[in-house]
């Protein structure tokens, strides 16, 4: 909080240090490329950065973008998102935006994902047209979710987990609960890991066809 009044009424935390005070992205520490503790602050106008404060200075920071939380300037989820995409590399993004849908944080409409987010969903993507089955939408928004493939006309999600944003306890039960949701609203949802797409693709093919058969 000292930070952000240090830089200035209109200053709000931001970037890293926003994703974790929302809850996205757990707290920074040694290996994460800028030192520890670095306390991210977006400005309108001037700023000058120092040790443990990186400032970023923004001629687009609006008050529709900040708001207050634990007695906190910060910018939205919707905002923190938008500059963690510019900002962060992609596995990092991806497991804050899934903790973001997991804990019903708006993610706003400005915020633009990659299609497909991951090599996985590109390797996946190629084994279904090698299979000649039917290709699904992408990184698509379902009752609040971004999921990585939709047959929308099937109600079926296939959801690809690699172990960059997916290999932890909290990765684990966070899906487990998102699948409960989807399924709740009538949607079947399947997974496949890496393994499985790289060193089984028939086996993937073949699910997808089973499940898609008498739905599509």
């Amino acid at each position: 909080m000292a930070s952000v009044l240090a830089c200035g009424n209109d200053a709000a935390l931001s970037h890293r240090s926003a994703a974790e005070l929302w809850g996205m992205l757990p707290t920074a520490g040694p290996g994460h490329g800028e030192g520890w503790p670095v306390t991210h602050v977006t400005v309108l106008g001037e700023g000058k950065s120092r040790p443990g404060l990186r400032v970023h200075r923004s001629s687009t920071l609006s008050t529709a973008d900040v708001t207050l939380r634990s007695g906190i300037r910060v910018t939205k989820s919707a905002r923190t998102l938008e500059d963690l995409q510019r900002t962060l590399p992609r596995p990092v993004f991806t497991a804050a935006l899934r903790q973001a849908e997991f804990l019903r944080l708006p993610i706003g409409d400005r915020l633009t994902v990659d299609h497909p987010r991951s090599e996985l969903e590109a390797r996946c993507l190629a084994l279904l047209r090698r299979h000649r089955l039917p290709l699904p939408e992408v990184n698509v928004l379902v009752v609040g979710f971004v999921v990585d493939f939709l047959w929308r006309p099937a109600r079926l999600i296939a959801e690809l987990d690699g172990w960059q944003a997916h290999g932890s306890r909290m990765a684990f039960e966070r899906d487990r609960a998102r699948d409960n949701q989807l399924r709740t609203h009538g949607f079947e949802v399947v997974r496949f890991t890496w393994k499985q797409v790289t060193n089984d693709p028939g086996t993937v093919a073949a699910t997808i066809r089973s499940l898609l058969a008498g739905r599509w």
